[in-house]
């Protein structure tokens, strides 16, 4: 038996990175997983892979009506709704306090934090009939200690944003016996796509602020969504995940 047997998933940024490791590991462990991008080839190129437990949605988490539509194709496919994983981010250049201009901030603030908050709402309102279910939502170690080299003052408030937003949503669910459980997983700087913002000396310096002397997997993460997606974590909500390597502990 899988980990996540009957359960359905969603997952947005599903089709590269720590999404894509995501939905691979819920469906290894039996979940059905609704595919969420904007990347439509690469997800339903991923999907078709992935077989029949695997649907694939066209979703840009900063618009309310591609939730409705992805919320509807995992009830319309599989019967059901029992977690979201908001892993779509993004980071982008210029971004610090004196250079960030207003349109980076909304593109950021948009996917990193409205996406979160839309998911959020939406994954309560299908699951708070029926069975309760799970809300993991990444987060990051930049809105838990500051970093001299990157300064990101964008993505550091979205990330910031994402960790009590879900404390908030948490004790909402709790309070209102729900059966939802939100919590936040905050990773290292980890080997995906996102990376290729840094040169090799940046990444070089990013790689010996961890102790572990490495960048994360995408698959540490996903195991640890893993986890708190399973009813293993029954008595886990509002909690921070902190996947690191030692990064915080500096």
């Amino acid at each position: 038996m899988g980990r996540l047997d009957d359960k359905t998933l969603i997952v947005t940024g599903a089709a590269s990175g720590i999404g894509r490791s995501c939905a691979e590991r819920f469906l290894e462990e039996g979940a059905n997983v609704v595919l969420g991008d904007l990347n439509e080839a690469s997800g339903n190129t991923l999907a078709a892979s992935l077989g029949a437990r695997a649907a694939f949605e066209a979703l840009n988490v900063t618009r309310e009506a591609d939730w409705e539509r992805a919320v509807a194709t995992a009830l319309a496919r599989f019967g059901h709704l029992d977690g979201v994983a908001n892993v779509a981010g993004i980071a982008l250049e210029g971004d610090d306090i004196e250079h960030c201009t207003e349109r980076t901030w909304d593109r950021v603030i948009g996917v990193n934090l409205d996406g979160v908050f839309l998911g959020t709402k939406h994954g309560v309102a299908a699951m708070k009939e029926d069975r309760g279910g799970s809300i993991v939502n990444i987060s990051s170690v930049d809105c838990l200690v500051s970093d001299p080299n990157g300064a990101a003052i964008a993505y550091t408030a979205s990330k910031g944003g994402v960790r009590l937003l879900s404390k908030s949503a948490a004790l909402h669910c709790a309070r209102h016996g729900y059966g939802i459980r939100v919590n936040t997983i905050h990773p290292g700087y980890i080997d995906t796509p996102m990376m290729d913002l840094f040169d090799a000396d940046a990444i070089d310096d990013v790689i010996r602020r961890h102790p572990l002397g490495r960048l994360g997997k995408p698959r540490e993460i996903a195991d640890a969504a893993l986890y708190l997606q399973s009813d293993e974590s029954r008595f886990v909500t509002g909690s921070e995940f902190v996947i690191d390597g030692g990064f915080t502990a500096l």
